[in-house]
């Protein structure tokens, strides 16, 4: 069953792929923390996965940039960046609509681009896969900055080894030195130490749980009961926040051996087959998705009136949203509603939003202006082609506690830019006039010496 690896362009990197299968569904694996799409059939147990879930689908593989046999690249890609790589190849593949199976670190991205993009993910299955991978006091079932910190130091001395290896495939109950020389060669091959510690240290920094109740299509979690990588906990987690999800645990670890596993793909296959068969495939609008907002206005915009006139301020002000819409055009968001000195934008990826943010205020501060910005992610609906919803209002809110020049941002959005290069600075919690609740909110560190201004310089 192996197939022609391919390569699909995303911005300026080269990302591998493989369509296996030929079912009357596009299925897409999200890999977990390395894959390589040509070796993986070297292992046979997960070769026979591999077969098992092209038997029923047209299945889609990929590498993520950095591992396998896509391009390497200096750091470990934003959960933004990897869903424009997954887009990338659903383009390539001829691919309109798909399933996502994320498997382990792959469910993070797989749960934003479903909340993201709903009219091309039909379904999607969690496998052994987290919300966040580090302890908080409202998610106790994380691992402790110690304990995440010796878990990479393990991984990092162990990496590629047979010593490895052999641990993975003890974990399944099995003593096969075949096993273990093929699977060491998979894992060598297909990153390196220096990508996965990259990798390591930008999971530690992922919480997509914001995002949870935003999915609003059909999901299946499957875990084990045992493992011991991503505990069953992280798992039960997704399954209680993700409207109408299900949960299916199995006996095993985070891969589990044979019988067990071909029941679970037979449990997937039933999932994905059920909801073909119920039309959920067919084309549909989306009536809601999660989006990031952006609002911004001018500061002492009246005085400024005063002080010029009406001419020269009207002129002044066309120059403002001649920058202002350049801007949103290099980082792709969508102008929403313009009222006067302000604008309401909205864009598929936080990260391009808070760089849009910062652009502007640079941009328009070299013509005398001062502007703030505030941004938040959040479900909104779509109604005649606008966004509206509490997640919009939660942006106008944010927007309106920055201070001249700030661009500040909801911990939501902080949260889903883990490895962008960009930092904030705490801002403390607030509340947000017809808000409820509290809201952390972060002000982006815009001094040129840090490596928030790195970020300015990669492809969007």
């Amino acid at each position: 069953m192996l197939s022609e690896t391919r390569y699909a362009r995303s911005g300026d990197v080269s990302v591998a792929y493989q369509v296996v299968g030929e079912g009357p569904f596009d299925v897409i694996l999200v890999p977990g923390f390395v894959s390589h799409v040509e070796l993986v059939w070297s292992v046979e147990a997960r070769a026979s996965m591999l077969r098992q879930l092209a038997s029923f689908s047209r299945l889609i593989l990929f590498d993520k940039r950095g591992t396998g046999m896509s391009d390497r690249v200096a750091d470990a890609p934003t959960l933004e960046t990897r869903m424009d790589d997954v887009r990338a190849v659903m383009d390539a593949a001829g691919s309109e609509r798909a399933a996502l199976i994320g498997f382990s670190e792959g469910a993070p991205m797989s749960v934003l681009f479903a909340a993201t993009y709903p009219e091309r993910t039909p379904a999607l299955v969690l496998w052994g896969g987290m919300a966040r991978m580090l302890w908080a006091p409202d998610y106790p079932m994380g691992s402790t900055d110690e304990e995440y910190r010796r878990e990479l130091e393990a991984d990092l001395r162990l990496f590629g080894t047979r010593e490895e290896a052999e641990e993975v495939v003890r974990s399944i109950g099995a003593e096969d030195p075949e096993a273990t020389r093929q699977l060491a060669d998979y894992f060598r091959r297909s990153a390196s130490p220096g990508a996965v510690e990259s990798l390591w240290r930008m999971n530690g920094e992922l919480d997509v749980r914001q995002v949870l109740p935003a999915i609003r299509l059909p999901t299946l979690v499957v875990h084990g009961a045992d493992d011991r990588q991503v505990p069953f906990a992280r798992g039960r987690y997704l399954a209680e926040r993700i409207p109408g999800a299900r949960l299916v645990s199995f006996s095993g670890g985070h891969v589990p051996e044979e019988p067990v596993t071909t029941d679970l793909v037979a449990e997937i296959e039933r999932f994905l087959t059920e909801a073909w068969k119920a039309g959920i495939w067919d084309e549909v609008v989306p009536e809601r998705v999660v989006s990031t907002v952006l609002f911004t206005d001018i500061v002492g915009s009246s005085d400024r009136v005063v002080a010029l006139g009406d001419r020269r301020w009207r002129d002044l002000l066309e120059r403002h949203h001649d920058i202002v819409r350049r801007q949103l055009l290099r980082f792709r968001g969508v102008e929403v509603d313009t009222a006067g000195d302000g604008f309401f934008a909205s864009f598929d990826g936080p990260a391009r939003a808070i760089l849009c943010a910062c652009s502007i205020v640079d941009a328009v501060g070299d013509i005398g202006l001062d502007v703030r910005a505030g941004l938040h992610t959040g479900e909104c609906e779509l109604i005649d082609g606008k966004t509206a919803g509490i997640a919009v209002h939660t942006g106008a809110r944010v927007a309106s506690k920055a201070s001249p020049g700030e661009v500040l941002v909801s911990s939501t959005v902080k949260d889903l830019v883990a490895g962008s290069g960009i930092e904030f600075e705490a801002r403390g919690t607030h509340q947000l006039k017809g808000i409820p609740g509290e809201w952390q909110l972060f002000a982006v560190d815009r001094d040129p010496n840090t490596t928030a201004a790195g970020a300015f310089a990669r492809p969007f």
